[in-house]
């Protein structure tokens, strides 16, 4: 998980991490980051799809795509 989240461009890392690590309120994120209450949603929501994916994925071969 360590892998996928890491793998987040930066801005949706900063928030995932402060809602989930740092226990901080969409509110709070949003503030901090200058973005809407919706925007926060709409980015945590992206990087849980993310990560799922990553987790999920198989090693990639070349051969195949």
């Amino acid at each position: 998980m360590e892998r996928a989240v890491r793998k987040l461009p930066r801005l949706q890392r900063e928030i995932f991490l402060a809602a989930r690590f740092d226990d901080m309120s969409y509110v709070e994120i949003a503030e901090r980051t200058g973005l809407t209450v919706r925007e926060v949603e709409r980015e945590i929501a992206r990087a849980l799809v993310s990560i799922a994916r990553r987790m999920d994925r198989q090693p990639r071969r070349w051969w195949r795509r």
